[in-house]
Formats: C-alpha cells, structure tokens, sequence
C-alpha cells in the first residue's frame, strides 16, 4: 500500500511539474510530439536548438529583469541629463522585456506581443523606444528625449495593463470619470 501511495505521489508531482511548464510556457514532454518531425520553419528550428533548461530559463530571466530594474533605477541618478537618462532607461526596458523571452521562449514572446489586442501597445511602445534612443544618440536633443521617455512610460503601463485582462477598460473609465468635464 505504501509502494502505491509513493508512486501516486510521483505522479501527482510530475502532473504538476508539466501543468507549471505549461504555463510558464515550456513544451511538455510527450511521446507523441516527439514522433513528430515534419518540417520546421526556421523558428522552430531556432527554438529546438536553443533549448535551455527550466533552471536555466529562470536563471536567464532573473538575470535580465535584475539587470534592467538596475538600469531603470539608475536611470534616475541622471534624471536630470535627459540623453544619460533616455539611454538608461530605454536600455532597462528592453532587458526588461527581453527577460520575459527566457520564460515563455522568443517566439511565443513576439507572437504575444503581435496579438490582436497590444499589437498597438506594442508598436507605440517599441517607436518611442526607437525615438528616444535616436533623439538621444543621434539628434542630442534633451527636449526631444524627454518627450519621447514620457511616450515611452505611457506606452509601458499601457503595454504592461495588457496583460492583466479588463485593466485597460477600467483604466480607461477612471480616466474619463477623472477628466469629465460635465457638471
């Protein structure tokens, strides 16, 4: 009976194990998908050669987010030198960003953020991360910079609110009951 319980629990384990992979985004370890090796397009075949472990996913994701947060934080110590500021900034959003690659994998990574509902998030997001690195590298404009980082916190939070499901919409109707001018 003891033997039985033990292998139960095994189990229970490793179905637990395959449903966090899932939603972290891993691909589970089936008999039948391995039997599968029809043809790939070039991102699949990416994704399988770069495999990484969960630990390392982790690992990986860790790293980056820790590092873009140092970078945004720092950020604030030149706040007050708009291009220094751009360029920190800019560059802790994308490790950021590209943390989150570790977990669910580049591929689903862009598949979510090409979906329906932030594909304008996303583009908003990723131009004013464009202009305010070229407003900062290129042009040198501190106006310009500052500008195009306060479009690029907007399209952040923007960005980030869609993911959480009804935040946008919520947000939204607090704005107007905010701005409202009727009385």
């Amino acid at each position: 009976m003891e033997k039985i319980s033990k292998t139960f629990e095994k189990v229970k384990k490793h179905q637990a194990v395959e449903k966090m992979k899932m939603l972290v985004g891993l691909e589970v370890e089936d008999e039948e998908s391995a039997a599968e090796e029809s043809s790939f397009s070039f991102m699949d075949d990416f994704n399988r050669n770069c495999t990484l472990s969960t630990k390392q996913r982790f690992y990986g994701f860790a790293i980056c987010f820790a590092a873009g947060l140092t970078c945004t934080f720092l950020s604030m110590l030149v706040f007050l030198n708009p291009i220094k500021f751009g360029i920190t900034f800019t560059f802790g959003n994308v490790l950021s960003l590209g943390s989150t690659a570790f977990l669910v994998g580049p591929k689903r990574q862009v598949a979510l953020m090409l979906d329906p509902v932030r594909i304008y998030a996303t583009a908003i997001f990723s131009a004013s991360m464009i202009l305010a690195l070229f407003s900062a590298l290129y042009i040198h404009s501190k106006l310009l910079t500052f500008l195009s980082i306060i479009l690029e916190f907007g399209a952040l939070i923007w960005y980030s609110l869609s993911y959480i499901p009804f935040a946008r919409s919520m947000v939204t109707k607090v704005l107007m009951a905010c701005f409202d001018t009727e009385f």
